[in-house]
């Protein structure tokens, strides 16, 4: 069995399009369910979940947590999933119908293995954040196997690789880097993984990610070691530039924006 479980704060303009995909996929060997965790919402999340048709061969479960905690919600998901292959899906993605399924037979063998989705960033409405995405669609982490961002899969042995979520800003970066590189699968089936939109949101977001990454250096010494990246050189640096010189202003822009730690009101998401 596959369970989906799907951490949701304040989603609820997201999350009846996300079951909704999750619901429409293909066939799933040994059945499916989705678990929507709604934590510390403020909105109607848990009631829009609830309303969504749950077809035949489907369980769905709602559970309500007062806590705005995302490894908080993770881990109420895991405590109430039946599945052995878990799938971790952000509220704001959409899978395409064949990626449950692919997920699910790559996953389907006695080594742990960890496993993703092919992802893709939907057209942004700014042009900041359609040039952010541009460039840093083609950085190095976003050529590896399987980066995880948005969705990512275990299969039991590989859910044996850690107990709880522990209290992180980066839950997927944590979980990817339990397996060394030649234990991660990428299936070809695509996920649409939105980028937030403008400049607040994207320093925010960015200033974000860059300190979940500290916080597992600090906690977990040694761990960014199978990260297993190819490294960006300054000739590669330089046809990135030259292919896309908007897209890199862009970036780095926002770049100078988190180490200058400016950044106004104005996000909301946790990317």
């Amino acid at each position: 069995m596959l369970s989906v479980i799907v951490p949701a704060s304040n989603e609820a303009g997201w999350i009846a399009r996300c079951l909704g995909a999750v619901f429409a996929s293909d066939p799933v060997p040994g059945g499916a369910e989705a678990i929507v965790v709604a934590n510390g919402c403020r909105d109607d999340t848990a009631e829009v979940a609830r309303g969504v048709a749950v077809p035949p061969g489907w369980r769905l479960e709602v559970i309500e947590r007062d806590q705005g905690s995302k490894p908080g919600a993770l881990n109420a998901g895991d405590a109430a999933a039946r599945g052995g292959i878990r799938v971790y899906l952000d509220a704001d993605c959409t899978l395409s119908p064949p990626v449950l399924a692919q997920l699910a037979t790559a996953l389907a063998g006695e080594a742990p293995l960890y496993a993703g989705a092919t992802p893709v960033i939907p057209p942004a409405r700014s042009a900041l954040t359609r040039a952010y995405a541009r460039f840093w669609r083609q950085l190095p982490f976003n050529h590896m196997v399987a980066p995880g961002y948005g969705l990512f899969a275990v299969n039991a042995a590989g859910r044996a690789r850690w107990g709880a979520f522990p209290p992180i800003i980066s839950d997927d970066t944590f979980v990817r880097l339990q397996f060394a590189p030649g234990e991660r699968v990428q299936v070809p089936g695509h996920y649409d993984w939105p980028m937030v939109e403008g400049w607040r949101a994207l320093v925010r977001t960015r200033r974000r990610q860059d300190a979940g990454l500290r916080e597992l250096e600090a906690m977990h010494p040694g761990l960014m070691s199978r990260e297993g990246k190819p490294r960006l050189d300054k000739a590669g640096l330089a046809r990135l530039i030259l292919r896309d010189p908007a897209g890199f202003a862009a970036y780095a822009a926002v770049s100078l924006a988190v180490r200058a730690g400016k950044a106004g009101p104005g996000f909301t998401r946790g990317r």
